[in-house]
């Protein structure tokens, strides 16, 4: 479980676990964690045909922006699944806001448990959430197992310089990968510079806040709180930079005869 906690820890940009029982008071103001559910709801109506009819996973659902989102647009089942219970309580709050509740299911479980059991979806969502499957290539891997063989993978990652050096990959070394566990990229959303600026700048004013009202309830650990500012403005600069946030559409490579069908 230790490992388990500290991936998660890593993914919400936190450097140690001695602050996940603080995150959600630190992420209070923030319904949407890393994901652009804009972009997924644009790509899901930009390649698949028939969204109503589909089942849809979201794993380490965050507090059920992305669910949410596609549910109210499509009328599809969505199943969201995060470890964190005080998100997944904001999850089920707000499909119960928007309307959508008897469409969305919210679940508190370790994605990689989630990975051996849920199959045969039409859509599985990864948002941002780093290395918590594996690397790479056994974050694809895995995926691969919970969709149908004409499904399709929605990923929010980014893309680093090809003469870069980074824990990320180049655009070409993410093909790579793709035709090696049997994946085709079908499209692909970018940030927005100015959009991406804006948002970083209005989640960090909420978090820098937060963090200080932490400190004031607890001094004793100001240095844990004003770390995890300065690893939120590190990640925000990477962003802002080099780093390249990018949300991907994949497929399962189809046979010739349906290469160019939707499902």
């Amino acid at each position: 479980m230790s490992n388990v906690n500290e991936k998660l820890a890593k993914s919400l940009t936190a450097e140690t676990v001695d602050l996940i029982p603080h995150l959600p008071y630190l992420l209070q103001d923030l319904w949407e964690l890393g994901s652009s559910p804009t972009d997924m709801v644009d790509l899901i109506a930009t390649h698949v045909s028939n969204p109503t009819a589909i089942r849809v996973l979201d794993l380490a659902c965050g507090k059920g922006a992305v669910s949410v989102r596609i549910a109210k647009a499509f009328g599809s089942k969505v199943k969201g699944i995060d470890l964190m219970k005080d998100f997944i309580d904001v999850a089920i709050r707000k499909a119960t806001e928007e309307g959508v509740s008897d469409l969305c299911e919210f679940e508190v479980g370790d994605i990689n448990d989630a990975v051996e059991v849920e199959k045969n979806y039409d859509i599985v969502v990864l948002g941002a959430v780093g290395d918590v499957l594996g690397n790479p290539s056994e974050t694809l891997a895995k995926l691969k197992k919970t969709v149908k063989p004409d499904g399709f993978l929605l990923m929010d990652d980014a893309y680093y310089p090809e003469k870069g050096e980074s824990d990320f990959p180049s655009r070409a070394q993410w093909m790579r990968l793709f035709e090696s566990v049997g994946l085709v990229l079908l499209d692909e959303r970018f940030n927005q510079e100015d959009e991406l600026k804006r948002l970083n700048e209005e989640q960090q004013t909420a978090i820098k806040q937060r963090a200080i009202e932490l400190m004031q309830q607890y001094p004793d650990q100001a240095s844990l709180f004003e770390s995890y500012i300065q690893s939120q403005q590190s990640e925000c600069d990477e962003l802002e930079g080099d780093l390249e946030g990018v949300t991907m559409m994949l497929r399962i490579r189809p046979s010739v005869e349906k290469e160019n069908r939707k499902i």
